[in-house]
């Protein structure tokens, strides 16, 4: 079980697994909403990867069972985060039938000796209650921080 870094011969395969995600983690998207993502996501994954999208991939028989994607920002420099780089963690899925091998784990690793090599001062994710124990064993803690995280949906 290795870990590669996906392509754009990839793309088709990386919008299913994204899908896949979406709707496990979502509930059934509608019809539009999905149709949507179907036609505009080849786009901006190929306008991304391997630039400030990295999608990390375990394929078994030739097709992805498991990946995890890592968008990486560059921000004026803070104490927090003194080279300016960080790091989201986005999408870390594996199907069904290929889960409890320790492919997530893999996923992370690699990821994450990339961060260094990349010199990303910080990365942030946001757990499941699946995944949190998985995050907490490859060295992520819970973000304590005096500012409350918020956001705006535009609708």
């Amino acid at each position: 079980m290795d870990v590669e870094k996906a392509n754009a011969t990839d793309i088709d395969e990386l919008v299913e697994l994204r899908i896949a995600y979406l709707t496990e983690d979502n509930g059934a998207l509608d019809r539009v909403v999905e149709e949507s993502i179907r036609t505009d996501l080849p786009g901006y994954y190929a306008a991304h990867l391997g630039k400030d999208l990295h999608a990390f991939v375990i394929r078994e028989g030739g097709q992805i069972v498991s990946c995890a994607f890592l968008i990486v920002q560059e921000k004026p420099m803070s104490p927090a985060f003194m080279s300016g780089k960080t790091g989201i963690v986005l999408n870390v899925y594996t199907r069904p039938e290929s889960r409890r091998q320790g492919h997530a784990r893999k996923l992370m690793e690699a990821m994450l000796a990339d961060a260094k090599a990349m010199d990303l001062a910080v990365i942030e994710l946001k757990a499941t209650e699946d995944g949190y124990p998985l995050y907490q064993a490859v060295g992520f803690a819970d973000d304590n921080s005096k500012y409350h995280q918020m956001k705006w949906v535009n609708r």
